[in-house]
């Protein structure tokens, strides 16, 4: 990398301080540790035995950090006294801001005024309203088949038909449920059912497929799980059996929760169990093709082609988790049938915040590095870190914590059916779905750990006291591009119209590294996005950091200061910490390309120009992770 080229980039980084209308240079780089940054954030003057505060541009990471031997950069009296309070408060006692997990509200203490049971314009329920608020339970709701592009198409529909070929060119139009209810049937009536006969069943009604679906994942399964876990030859024709029951179950037309519209759909579990049945067996009707110009190509997948095929250890954990959800469904005795509601909640740009302007002050904290969402987080609003198809890879080969999420709560599956691809400010709520299984691990090894019981309440509505939240990241082709304002402002977004409040009273959030991972998000950056968002939403915060200790001191420290500050989400907007931060990024960009030309022999392009002007920064450059201890004033400016 050439000198000329560094050097002039450095130049465009110079700050300009708007206040005293000086002009300093970017802060002197130097590989330090910790400890000794906040020791040289408070230092004693040995001759007057007072404290000096140096430069506030020191950072924590423990990888790479700037400092400065310099007198600090003109600032306010008072915030430099308070960040010289906190440091010292650090150093003194080691105290935290974090707050135990028990102080955070769970929707269990929330006093959510429901009443009774109502349908709306924007609220589908799919049981009957009076019969319910009377006591009697879920009773599936008459109506009438909505076959139009605002409803799912049931495979039961009068208007469902498929193309019957016989002899060599002849051809007719036949009602495809009654090819379905037909095969289904013979299955339900056998005492056993193989894994050759769901297959010879599906292909039946579905026979534009043949030779291109496989069902080697579920010959496979069945072989290697033993009778004494499932029987799932005598499972199968149960499933057949609750899937033909579908005319019987949703008797009215089922709403599609369609982009820019916010609407909430209610059902009851024994209804979802049906229609996740009728999937098993791949029944909708225009749900196979995969092609982006379909009917359905902005919906995710809901038939079940994709788990079938391709066998592999995770296949075959998914199969025990799904089919032991279906075990339990289709027991009498066991299957519970209380309610679920998903909504789909939409707002307009002009609904978020000017995050400059935000006046709101960090919320209550708790970090842990152990634990999960899903069972410490278990009663809070638990972070879905979603696909902006719901569900992402649940029904192929996907493993990470969204279809974690789906096979433990398998009724959240049924999302798919009807919840079109979530834009940049949607969210999906899912309240009441309830968990079945356990699990450990995590992508390939991830197993099926045996059953759950739910302890959690019901509320009045009989629904489980579960919320579910799920919204998605951003998935950065180039790690760099999440550290352009725009992304950064996109996500801020994002998380706050999930977190945003609907009601006076309702759960603090349980989240962790969302948009990480195979999404190449940065931990640091994500955590504070999120913290900023819940501070705006005035919610509390429980981040589980999956066994990253240094991220969850990292967020300690950060919030501890932000709270002993007062600092408010604004005055983080505006700071410009963030400026200093693509300095440190520039120059870690600058090392690794050295490093890396020295390795490898090779010459390597100088990053791109970082832009710098009096108000704001943009960044075009290959950036790197960026410190949290430097976003802590300022992670984003819009």
């Amino acid at each position: 990398m050439a000198e000329g080229n560094d050097s002039s980039q450095e130049k465009d980084l110079i700050q300009f301080d708007e206040s005293s209308g000086s002009v300093s240079e970017p802060p002197e780089m130097a590989r330090r540790n910790d400890s000794s940054q906040e020791k040289d954030l408070i230092q004693f003057d040995k001759s007057s035995g007072q404290a000096r505060s140096s430069s506030p541009t020191s950072s924590s990471s423990s990888s790479s950090s700037s400092s400065s031997s310099t007198t600090q950069p003109s600032c306010s009296a008072d915030v430099s006294s308070r960040r010289v309070k906190a440091a010292r408060m650090r150093t003194k006692d080691g105290s935290s801001s974090s707050c135990p997990l028990k102080k955070l509200k769970y929707l269990r203490q929330c006093d959510l005024k429901l009443g009774r049971l109502t349908f709306s314009r924007t609220h589908s329920v799919l049981v009957d309203v009076d019969e319910f608020n009377c006591g009697k339970g879920a009773v599936p709701q008459g109506g009438k088949d909505m076959w139009h592009g605002n409803f799912v198409k049931m495979p039961c529909s009068p208007s469902s038909m498929m193309v019957v070929k016989f002899g060599h060119k002849q051809q007719t139009s036949r009602w495809r449920w009654e090819v379905i209810f037909k095969k289904l049937s013979a299955l339900a009536e056998k005492t056993t059912a193989s894994a050759e006969d769901v297959e010879k069943a599906i292909m039946k009604y579905n026979p534009k497929y043949k030779g291109q679906w496989s069902f080697d994942a579920l010959y496979s399964f069945v072989k290697v799980i033993p009778k004494t876990e499932n029987d799932f030859t005598k499972l199968f024709p149960k499933i057949a059996a609750l899937a033909l029951k579908l005319p019987e179950y949703v008797k009215k037309g089922l709403p599609l929760l369609k982009k820019g519209n916010t609407a909430a759909v209610t059902l009851s579990q024994v209804q979802i169990s049906c229609l996740l049945a009728n999937a098993f067996f791949c029944t909708f009707p225009y749900r196979n093709a995969t092609g982006a110009t379909g009917e359905y190509g902005s919906y995710p997948s809901i038939n079940f082609t994709r788990l079938f095929g391709q066998w592999s250890s995770r296949k075959k954990e998914k199969l025990r988790a799904i089919l032991h959800y279906f075990h339990v469904m289709t027991d009498k005795l066991t299957r519970p049938n209380g309610l679920v509601t998903f909504e789909r909640r939409c707002y307009k740009a002009t609904d978020m915040p000017n995050w400059r302007c935000c006046e709101e002050k960090m919320n209550e904290l708790h970090v842990a590095s152990g634990g999960t969402i899903e069972t410490e987080g278990a009663g809070l609003l638990q972070v879905d870190f979603a696909a902006s198809f719901i569900g992402g890879g649940v029904l192929g080969s996907g493993l990470v914590q969204e279809e974690i999420l789906f096979l433990l709560n398998p009724e959240l599956i049924v999302s798919r059916l009807f919840t079109e691809k979530l834009g940049d400010t949607e969210c999906l709520i899912v309240t009441g779905s309830q968990q079945f299984s356990r699990y450990s691990g995590f992508g390939d090894s991830f197993e099926w750990a045996g059953p759950h019981r739910d302890h959690l309440g019901r509320d009045d509505w009989d629904r489980q006291q579960r919320r579910i939240l799920a919204i998605d990241a951003t998935n950065f082709k180039h790690q760099r591009d999440q550290y352009n304002m725009t992304n950064v402002t996109r996500e801020l977004n994002k998380a706050y119209c999930g977190f945003k409040r609907r009601e006076s009273d309702e759960p603090d959030i349980a989240t962790g590294k969302w948009g990480c991972g195979v999404f190449n998000g940065d931990p640091q950056l994500k955590a504070v996005i999120q913290l900023m968002a819940a501070a705006r939403a005035k919610r509390g915060l429980a981040f589980f950091t999956f066994q990253d200790k240094e991220l969850k001191k990292g967020l300690q420290r950060t919030h501890h200061t932000l709270v002993t500050d007062g600092a408010t989400v604004g005055e983080r907007v505006r700071g410009k910490r963030l400026k200093r931060s693509l300095v440190v990024g520039l120059k870690k960009i600058k090392n690794t390309a050295s490093d890396f030309a020295l390795r490898h022999r090779t010459t390597v392009q100088p990053p791109g120009k970082l832009l710098c002007r009096a108000e704001g920064v943009r960044s075009t450059c290959e950036s790197v992770p960026v410190p949290l201890e430097h976003l802590q004033e300022s992670p984003v400016r819009t």
